[in-house]
């Protein structure tokens, strides 16, 4: 009896404990699937002992939230266990060649991307990524003997434990992105924000927040960029926590100082996407364009550097893709001009020692070479947010071994130059003069449009003064028009039953530096393209990016920016007469959503109102789920195409506002 007692008590403890660790798992499984992946892994360490049915999931999952967690060099034991087991998949082979790469063992990380090679695998990018690491690898050597043995050294006072990197350098302060918010991210972290420090040859004054009016706690916050005369500030926000992967949902924001008040409540730029991840950005030495990174359509593979020009008044062009002398099919991150006008900034694209690379792109005789810094800004971890003050001192981000916790900030004293007085005699040399021209079409589905009436207008102190008399283009063609350097213009082009068009041109940052000029007198010409709509009543216009909070009407900041269009647009048009309608999904009553639908359609309406348009030129009218785009909506993608803000054109008269 003693005997089958003790037996019982010993199968009810292994019992319980088999179930305890089934119950680990699933709570580190979920924990996994919901993008919690340190939770994941401190659910993952309690399994000892598992069902085989379940073992190999276990390995992979485990080594899979190292990897996304970007603890390359812990995820490679369960790894090594996978492929031990029958048929591991062949991108296990991938991730053991890229963790023993982060660790700097390039031999290794030889030998695991070619038996992923050898595997024949169907994923093609991957198959491309790999090819293009072992390509990578075959450089290395020469990478190494790259040096500039320059002393960086870990910036005391300001890194911790946690993540800190690089921003900018602003009114002799280091502004920088740390992980020091209370509120904790959805991975258990705490969500990044933007600090500050004073810099004095290398030593840290006292760490502060930056400034209360930026600051979301429980949002991400970082990447702060300053215009040269410091009126302005360009960051990123987003990431709530939902997601650990570059999901959709982080934007550019700019606020403005304001002498006496301080910064003002940040609004998100217009150059940003709403469906893309926008960040990483810095101004050009004069302050007239604005770098970025962002994976939105179009782009050449993960994450691309974008460039946007700045009008006379701070308003934002449309973005331009650097090309493919720069971008990869890899991540482009980071970007960084200096005042000799080099682009620097990290990826993992081009070949490099480690994971994220510092890069150097340098034009000469008109063409791009981008060329890898080497040691010691570079290691076989991730260095990135390269950054120089106006005394050469350098500074970079990188979460290389020897730090002190995550990512940390190391920085380079400059030695100081003796100066020398030196005077030079520089014979008068004839001065080289450029004109600038205008010239372009109006076009309408793709063909030239006859007949239509060009205004030119030049920007004075942000007023419109008419610059040259309206002109009749003919064919669909127009120009030359003489243009003067660094001024800015509108070009409005209208003809009856066509939606009038305003375009914004800059003269900004297109001057050719005189260096660059061979002839006493060189004639330039720029091309537009001016495309208008046709319109006629019962035609409906879509307005993108009008977005409202859960249950609430009120006009948000960014929906602001996206009425503002439609203010203008009702202001070039003053014989228009339009409905604005609001449309909802079908995730609740009908009679709720309708009701929703007006309220927001009728907020919409006081805004534009309150902006100086007639009331009797607009009707609002909500539809609530009555007009679904998609019937049977199941995503959230599909929601938000069903939610949705439009203008219906009701009249069109001569009737001035």
């Amino acid at each position: 009896m003693r005997t089958a007692i003790t037996l019982f008590i010993c199968c009810g403890l292994i019992c319980f404990s088999t179930y305890g660790q089934l119950k680990s798992y699933k709570r580190g499984l979920a924990s996994f699937e919901n993008g919690h992946y340190n939770l994941a892994i401190r659910e993952f360490s309690k399994v000892t002992e598992l069902d085989p049915l379940y073992q190999a999931d276990l390995l992979k999952k485990t080594g899979d939230a190292f990897r996304l967690t970007n603890r390359w060099a812990e995820s490679i034991p369960y790894y090594e266990k996978v492929l031990a087991l029958p048929n591991p998949a062949s991108e296990i082979y991938y991730y053991l060649g890229y963790a023993h790469k982060s660790k700097g063992e390039y031999q290794k990380a030889k030998e695991y991307f070619s038996a992923f090679a050898r595997t024949n695998p169907s994923d093609r990018v991957l198959a491309e990524k790999v090819q293009r690491e072992l390509n990578a690898l075959l450089l290395t050597e020469s990478l190494f003997q790259k040096n500039s043995e320059k002393d960086f050294k870990n910036l005391e006072g300001v890194n911790t434990s946690g993540s800190e990197f690089t921003g900018a350098i602003f009114n002799g302060h280091l502004v920088f992105t740390a992980s020091r918010k209370t509120k904790i991210y959805s991975n258990d972290l705490p969500f990044l924000g933007i600090y500050k420090a004073k810099i004095t040859d290398g030593k840290v004054g006292q760490t502060e927040l930056f400034s209360s009016s930026i600051f979301a706690d429980d949002r991400n916050e970082g990447s702060p960029a300053f215009s040269p005369d410091g009126k302005m500030m360009v960051f990123a926000r987003g990431n709530s926590g939902k997601r650990k992967d570059l999901s959709p949902d982080v934007d550019l924001y700019m606020s403005r100082y304001v002498s006496g008040t301080g910064w003002t409540e940040p609004t998100r730029i217009t150059a940003s996407d709403s469906l893309a991840y926008d960040g990483c950005p810095a101004f050009s030495s004069d302050g007239k364009t604005l770098y970025f990174s962002s994976n939105r359509a179009g782009g050449s593979g993960g994450l691309d550097i974008y460039r946007v020009n700045l009008d006379a008044s701070g308003r934002f062009g449309n973005p331009v893709n650097m090309g493919k002398a720069i971008n990869t099919a890899g991540d482009e991150m980071f970007p960084f001009v200096s005042t000799d006008g080099k682009l620097y900034f990290a990826s993992d694209g081009h070949p490099g020692l480690g994971k994220l690379d510092l890069f150097r792109a340098v034009r000469t005789g008109g063409k791009i070479t981008v060329e890898n810094m080497g040691l010691p800004y570079n290691s076989s971890m991730d260095d990135f947010g390269y950054l120089e003050d106006e005394y050469g001192n350098e500074y970079f981000t990188s979460n290389r071994s020897g730090g002190k916790g995550d990512d940390d900030i190391y920085y380079y004293l400059a030695p100081e130059e003796p100066k020398e007085e030196v005077v030079v005699n520089v014979p008068e040399k004839e001065k080289k003069v450029v004109n600038y021209f205008l010239a372009g079409e109006i076009v309408s589905e793709g063909k030239l449009l006859d007949s239509a009436t060009l205004y030119v207008f030049k920007l004075d102190g942000g007023m419109e003064t008419e610059y040259v008399e309206p002109i009749t283009v003919k064919q669909g063609q127009f120009g030359p028009i003489k243009l003067e350097e660094d001024e800015d213009y509108i070009l409005l082009a209208e003809k009856p039953n066509y939606l009038t068009k305003r375009e914004n041109f800059t003269m900004y940052g297109r001057s050719i530096p005189e260096v660059l000029l061979t002839k006493p007198v060189t004639d330039t010409t720029f091309h537009v393209s001016i495309p208008l709509e046709s319109i006629f009543v019962g035609k409906t216009f879509r307005l993108e990016n009008i977005y409202y909070d859960l249950d609430k009407a009120d006009i948000r900041p960014d929906a602001a920016i996206e009425l503002d269009k439609l203010v203008q647009i009702l202001k070039d048009n003053p014989g228009l007469k339009i409905e604005l309608g609001s449309h909802t999904d079908a995730r609740a009553s009908e009679i709720y959503n309708l009701r929703l639908s007006q309220r927001r359609a009728e907020s919409a309406i006081n805004y534009i109102v309150n902006k100086g348009i007639s009331r009797e030129r607009l009707e609002a009218r909500g539809y609530g789920e009555s007009e679904l785009i998609i019937p049977n909506a199941k995503t959230e993608a599909e929601h938000q195409q069903n939610r949705r803000t439009e203008f219906k054109v009701i009249e069109i008269n001569s009737k001035q506002d």
